[in-house]
């Protein structure tokens, strides 16, 4: 297997964006091409002005200027850059299903297939596959299948190189991985790309964070690494309602058990519940192919962490209403963040939707502000909701505009928080804590309650100036 010199990654998003920038810099002899069919994400890749990046992770902006135009570009010909490449990267978008077989849990490899068919077509050399995007166990197979069935007399060897980067701290985590997996053929072949691929990576990883397996168990290390991290967060958010009736803190009983080494202190961070891209639509891929392997125990454990997450953000909203009396009709509720967590702007799974539904639900008024996330972007996030749940298009059903019209996103903080009833905390933003909060106490309708879905506020400093504080796995 030759030496790879040339990457076509195809998917501009999350994971091939940050990722790609990276490999371009780190390696400036290997020419980096990331390709997609959205003519104006790939704009955006090439705008001047940096800050109109698709994505914001800290550092991207610096690492894309650095790489930009000398060995890493963007562009929509997918199929010369197929060509030109030794190693094509597959980071396309593997959603839930939301129709068919597995709807709700399996994912959706549809624009995987496209990817490789589209690959078997335009190759006429041989070529390393690599799948990049988070996939079921033995979809490299699926994918080897395709490939084999070209015609065109190319060679593939198709590898498992799963991302574990955490948004917000993407280029941290690329930088200095713990480790980056590389699975492929247990033959001499595929052997051989999996040293090739290593060779990339060895630019600036230690050969020794370099771990390679069996493609299936590559493919499956990336939905448990997901399962076991969320499973945390879902634990403790389990005690931490039991906080809430026992008078204990949260924070302490994380702290205290976390001092233990056999269980350490990461992921332990109670919140109105996780979000992302990753961790909700990796468990229930688990859970369906536990069920398609007839292992029905070990589904219903993995779902159970599903299930905590969505009663954690119920939980929240629920309080809400309990506290402004009953209801929220009418009642002007002021969102801090939409974003599923801080240093990105990435909303897929945000808790931030769920509560906000909830609230409208109860006819709230929802006034949100958050520093990354644009007003379209809300909106939307709020219609796509409707749309799973109704089954009609937003666009169609007057209930869903009737919801939408009392939902306005603000450019200013204090402009959202201002005759609120109350403020929500949904992101963990830094900025956040730093408001002048005596001033929007005075401007906010009496009583006024802040809900921190996030425990990133000073409770007792809050409460000295006259709030009613609610925090998440603290008693009263």
């Amino acid at each position: 297997m030759k030496e790879i010199r040339n990457i076509c990654c195809i998917g501009a998003g999350y994971v091939g964006g940050p990722t790609m920038a990276v490999i371009a810099q780190k390696c400036p002899h290997i020419t980096v091409n990331v390709v997609d069919i959205n003519a104006q994400r790939i704009a955006d890749w090439n705008d001047t002005d940096l800050s109109k990046l698709p994505i914001f992770e800290p550092g991207l902006a610096e690492v894309v200027a650095e790489a930009r135009n000398r060995n890493l570009f963007y562009s929509t010909d997918i199929e010369k850059s197929i060509q030109e490449a030794d190693a094509i990267f597959i980071s396309v978008n593997t959603p839930t299903k939301t129709y068919g077989v597995g709807k709700g849990m399996a994912a959706d490899l549809k624009f995987v297939e496209l990817c490789a068919r589209q690959i078997a077509r335009v190759a006429k050399e041989d070529k390393i596959v690599v799948e990049k995007s988070t996939l079921p166990v033995r979809t490299a197979q699926a994918i080897r299948t395709i490939l084999d069935a070209t015609g065109n007399g190319a060679q593939f060897q198709v590898l498992s190189n799963p991302e574990f980067l955490a948004e917000g701290t993407a280029i941290a985590d690329l930088y200095a991985p713990d480790r980056v997996l590389i699975g492929g053929g247990e033959d001499a072949a595929g052997q051989e790309a999996i040293q090739a691929l290593a060779a990339v990576y060895r630019n600036w990883v230690p050969k020794e964070n370099i771990f390679t397996t069996r493609v299936w168990s590559s493919e499956l290390s990336k939905l448990t690494a997901n399962a076991f991290l969320a499973q945390r967060v879902s634990s403790i958010n389990a005690i931490s309602a039991l906080c809430e009736k026992t008078g204990a803190d949260v924070d302490e009983v994380a702290k205290a058990i976390g001092m233990d080494s056999r269980i350490g202190a990461k992921f332990l961070k109670s919140s109105v519940g996780f979000g992302g891209s990753c961790f909700q639509k990796d468990i229930l891929n688990l859970v369906y192919l536990c069920r398609h392997f007839n292992l029905p125990e070990a589904a219903d454990y993995w779902e159970q962490v599903v299930k905590m997450n969505d009663y954690q953000k119920h939980r929240f909203a629920k309080n809400i209403i309990d506290s402004l009396f009953n209801t929220v009709s009418g009642k002007k509720i002021a969102f801090l963040g939409w974003a599923f967590k801080k240093d990105t702007n990435d909303t897929r799974e945000s808790a931030a939707i769920y509560v906000a539904d909830e609230l409208l639900q109860d006819r709230a008024e929802i006034h949100v502000y958050d520093p990354k996330v644009p007003a379209e972007k809300i909106y939307a996030d709020l219609e796509y909701l409707q749309t799973q749940k109704t089954g009609c298009h937003p666009e169609g059903s007057e209930a869903t505009r009737d919801l939408l019209n009392r939902v306005t996103v603000h450019q200013n903080p204090y402009d959202a928080m201002k005759d609120a009833h109350a403020i929500a905390i949904l992101t963990e933003w830094d900025e956040f804590k730093t408001y002048d909060w005596q001033k929007v106490y005075e401007e906010m309708l009496k009583p006024a309650f802040v809900f921190d879905g996030r425990n990133i506020v000073d409770k007792a400093q809050l409460e000295a100036l006259g709030f009613e504080v609610y925090n998440i796995g603290k008693g009263k």
